[in-house]
């Protein structure tokens, strides 16, 4: 029996420079950073006090003062994202099988805001040892529990089919959208809104990468701060967003004759078992997932036009993915497009995944490749071409894009139009 395939229908993104898919693509293919400093709370003893900061009204894009109340930013996020997808897919969902639409959202860090908001409430601002309870906002639960995420978007949409909550790290994104493929695959979902959220810009995170160095201590130039495969680079600037998809078998979509933005044409992760923030130099298991992902597609590496690259910003990350793309794709690496948009909008750790899936269907929409923004001084060892400052026309049939994060994950999937990949 032929494996059903998976296309995307509806976009839906909240990143920052702009609310709304419309807002991201003209960001991307602009060349433009939303980088800056942090006007959240008071960074000025954090040794990293710049950020991508969203400017989102949840009000103004149609959440009720309960929902505000109710709803941690990252879910307010993911639930507005998933109404513009879900607007956008042009599905109706109330003549469905309700049984049948699932959800599958992605986070890294789950309610960090509410819970560090709450916690400086409750605690007196740190002065107390034992809290007290008693002024904390009703529904705090909810920000302890990431399944909340699922359940709002849920709710949100009407889905009472299979509801998740996948968290990896900064591959989330990636995986839960990988993961609502396979239960379309399998027949347990006919539609699945599905992709990733997170708000992380708060005190608590800010010192946890500041213990690592992992951030950019670049504070005096925030708008250059998230500067990928640079020889100048140092570290990745924190960023916050969300992107969520209409995912539907190609059959159906067809049948009712929507838009179809790409087929999601093979995914793979793999984890390196090795270090919980070092990477191996060879790029070998990001690497594996590239190669198992493509032949999932049943594509060569040579029909890979385009790749969003993790590109933290990270001297690391940045030479380990440089290598995994030579080792996964072979000479055709060098003849490959390859950009990271965390240079315009920062990392948002489990949400970016999906952000850079939106930048990659965008990519293949309109045929361009958005650039690599701040690469001013190429990296000797990051020696591919990174599209460095300006867009580029280029057509683009078949993106691979790739996540990594902390703990070792490695993800890949291959986005194809379905002629392409039926092709193949």
């Amino acid at each position: 029996m032929n494996a059903r395939r998976v296309v995307i229908t509806g976009v839906g993104v909240i990143a920052p420079g702009g609310v709304g898919t419309k807002n991201f693509w003209n960001l991307l293919s602009e060349g433009r950073t939303a980088t800056r400093g942090i006007t959240f709370f008071d960074p000025s003893s954090f040794r990293s006090r710049v950020a991508a900061e969203v400017d989102f009204d949840p009000e103004e894009h149609g959440l009720s003062p309960q929902e505000i109340r109710r709803m941690d930013r990252a879910a307010q996020l993911a639930v507005v994202s998933a109404r513009e997808a879900l607007a956008d897919s042009g599905l109706d969902l109330s003549g469905a099988d309700p049984y049948r639409v699932g959800v599958s959202i992605g986070s890294a860090v789950g309610a960090t805001m509410g819970l560090d908001q709450e916690y400086r409430v409750v605690s007196d601002g740190g002065r107390l040892d034992l809290v007290d309870h008693t002024y904390a906002v009703p529904h705090l639960y909810n920000y302890l529990v990431p399944s909340s995420f699922a359940a709002e978007v849920a709710w949100a949409v009407g889905a009472e089919g299979a509801a998740t909550v996948v968290s990896t790290g900064c591959t989330s994104g990636l995986d839960s959208v990988g993961h609502a493929v396979e239960l379309i695959r399998e027949g347990s979902a006919c539609a699945m809104i599905a992709g990733a959220t997170d708000a992380p810009i708060s005190p608590i995170t800010l010192a946890c990468f500041d213990a690592i160095k992992a951030t950019t201590p670049r504070n005096d130039d925030p708008e250059h701060a998230s500067r990928p495969f640079d020889g100048t680079r140092n570290g990745f600037v924190l960023g916050e967003g969300s992107a969520v998809f209409v995912l539907e078998e190609l059959e159906g979509a067809r049948a009712r004759g929507a838009h179809i933005y790409a087929e999601i044409a093979g995914y793979a992760s793999r984890c390196n078992a090795f270090h919980m923030t070092g990477l191996r130099p060879d790029g070998a298991e990001m690497a594996e997932a590239i190669t198992v992902a493509l032949g999932e597609a049943r594509l060569n590496p040579e029909a890979v036009d385009y790749i969003n690259a993790h590109g933290s910003g990270t001297k690391q990350n940045d030479r380990h993915e440089t290598a995994a793309f030579k080792k996964s794709l072979g000479d055709h690496a060098y003849r490959t497009p390859v950009s990271s948009i965390k240079s315009m909008v920062g990392h948002s750790l489990g949400a970016i995944g999906s952000i850079e899936i939106a930048a990659s269907v965008l990519a293949m929409e309109h045929h361009v490749v958005p650039p690599t923004a701040n690469l001013h001084t190429p990296d000797p060892e990051c020696d591919l071409d990174y599209v460095p400052l300006t867009a580029r026309e280029h057509r683009t049939d078949a993106v691979l894009t790739v996540g990594s994060g902390f703990g070792g994950f490695q993800s890949a999937m291959v986005l194809a139009r379905p002629e392409r990949s039926a092709a193949a």
